[in-house]
């Protein structure tokens, strides 16, 4: 919207005396796959389908986008498991709909596990989508977690947190990360996914910024509160899942900028479906702030 604006006044100032007529018409509706699988953690999927920019959104409207009884399967390539569709009440006639793996078939189920690929299939309405992953090895080494004073600043109630990490000679080491405070959940921070580029087989320090829930309001403070408790999530991931929210997050960042270069997000389901299958290797560091 912030862009299209811009654009509006420019034409204003250029072209008064012509008439610009925009046409905007809301796409077909797409298919949209939030899909993941962890070391450990068993896959699960999130269908959607994709809604007009200018729809006037509502929880009831959003809860409506969820794509049902859609067959699923994922394989490691030796299983090949069928994914089971689970429903969780959000607030009354509003559901979340999500799947994942199917108690009753244990026999072909499987959690995540380092240095494997994996393949996903999505039947739904007479089309089928196919995406590829793997969960790579666990290669940044996390040296220590610690916290500092926030610089210039008197409320002594805040705190910075600081990671020392290691990465290993040889490019290609894509790493996503993610934060959890008092043992709520896991949000990444605004910029959550890093390349090796101009760190390769060094040692560096960073500060954590606290990840945030990307469905409510950004915050504006960078920093933790004393006495809380985090839990600094480091994944490993594929270069795959690196350029899906490298380029989303690059595109949420420039809304409203005019000047900002436009960013197709880069997705890797097939047969024009929005979204992404990725896979994490992650490894997890608490710390607890001193009062």
């Amino acid at each position: 919207m912030g862009r299209l604006m811009w654009l509006f006044v420019l034409f204003v100032f250029t072209a008064c005396e012509k008439d610009i007529d925009f046409d905007l018409k809301d796409p077909e509706p797409k298919l949209v796959v939030e899909a993941m699988i962890e070391n450990n953690e068993a896959p699960v999927v999130i269908l959607t389908r994709s809604v007009g920019f200018f729809s006037n959104l509502s929880l009831p409207v959003l809860a409506q986008t969820f794509v049902k009884d859609a067959a699923i399967y994922i394989s490691n390539g030796t299983l090949t498991h069928k994914l089971k569709e689970y429903t969780t009440p959000l607030a009354p006639g509003i559901s979340f709909h999500y799947y994942s793996i199917d108690s009753s078939q244990l026999g072909t189920a499987f959690l995540g596990k380092l240095n494997t690929a994996y393949t996903l299939k999505i039947i739904t309405e007479g089309k089928e989508y196919n995406a590829a992953t793997t969960i790579p090895h666990i290669t940044k080494q996390v040296d220590s977690f610690w916290t500092k004073p926030v610089p210039g600043n008197q409320d002594t109630t805040k705190a910075v947190v600081m990671v020392r990490v290691t990465d290993p000679p040889g490019f290609g080491d894509y790493i996503r990360y993610f934060t959890s405070t008092n043992n709520g959940p896991f949000f990444p921070g605004e910029r959550s996914v890093f390349d090796d580029f101009f760190i390769d087989g060094t040692t560096y320090e960073l500060q954590v910024d606290p990840g945030f829930d990307r469905n409510g309001i950004i915050p504006e403070q960078e920093f933790f509160n004393r006495g809380d408790t985090v839990v600094f999530k480091l994944s490993n991931i594929d270069k795959n899942t690196f350029d899906f929210w490298r380029t989303w997050e690059y595109s949420i960042q420039s809304i409203g900028n005019p000047f900002s270069t436009p960013v197709k997000v880069t997705g890797n389901i097939n047969n024009g479906a929005l979204g992404y299958f990725g896979g994490y290797a992650s490894q997890y560091h608490t710390l607890i702030i001193p009062q």
